[in-house]
């Protein structure tokens, strides 16, 4: 046989093998590679599914609180009640944390501080949160009890807050230096309104307070030792 016509035949039986091969596959593996064929069209659908249902829910929780927002301008507390409470129980935790937040709020405008203070202690407690919304919550919850806590405690509670890179300085600081006057200890309460009105990122009006705080213990302290 010439070589064209040799090589020609092998390359048809080759064909013919690999033909026969891919039939005998097909033939005993073809529901299988169809089932893992359908299975990954599933886990794709239900991808897309579940980001669409997501997204839905999503829209719909926002559009939830701002209607309990517009209520609460509108002086409707029924209505934002309900609407709150939907989202606080709704099973996701940055809406639920801000449905509660609010309610806490509405609590303390209403006069009614014990169950206010109590709310944000419960958020402050709540793991499932993000750190920041407990760290609000802890902030909200000491400055309702302000008047009534030992001193001690307020330094205690809030000092992790007040450190330099925090972004609670401003707020938590100002509660501990005013904790550490009551306390008697003007060099401590003078050295944490210095650390505020020193940071750039702490609200100008927060920082104009601490200038003023400081020159009150400055007073103070010069008083003291007049006497």
């Amino acid at each position: 046989m010439p070589p064209k016509t040799d090589e020609a035949f092998l390359r048809e039986v080759d064909e013919e093998l690999r033909r026969d091969q891919i039939v005998g596959v097909w033939t005993n593996h073809g529901r299988l590679i169809l089932g893992a064929i359908g299975a990954g069209l599933l886990i794709f659908a239900a991808v897309l599914g579940w980001r669409y249902w997501s997204n839905s829910k999503a829209e719909g929780q926002a559009v939830k609180l701002q209607t309990a927002l517009d209520s609460i301008a509108a002086n409707k507390p029924a209505e934002a009640s309900a609407a709150l409470t939907d989202l606080d129980t709704s099973g996701a935790p940055g809406y639920s944390a801000v449905a509660r937040m609010t309610e806490a709020n509405q609590l303390f405008n209403a006069g009614k501080t014990k169950e206010a203070a109590a709310k944000f202690a419960a958020i402050a407690g709540d793991t499932a949160l993000g750190k920041p919304a407990r760290d609000y919550a802890l902030i909200r919850q000491t400055s309702i009890e302000f008047d009534g806590l030992a001193p001690q405690i307020i330094i205690d509670r809030l000092k992790p807050l007040a450190a330099a890179d925090s972004a609670w300085l401003g707020s938590a600081g100002e509660m501990v230096a005013m904790a550490y006057l009551r306390l008697n200890k003007p060099n401590e309460a003078r050295a944490m309104f210095k650390k505020i009105a020193g940071t750039e990122t702490v609200p100008e009006s927060i920082r104009q307070r601490a200038v003023q705080g400081m020159d009150a213990v400055d007073v103070g302290t010069t008083d003291q030792k007049g006497k």
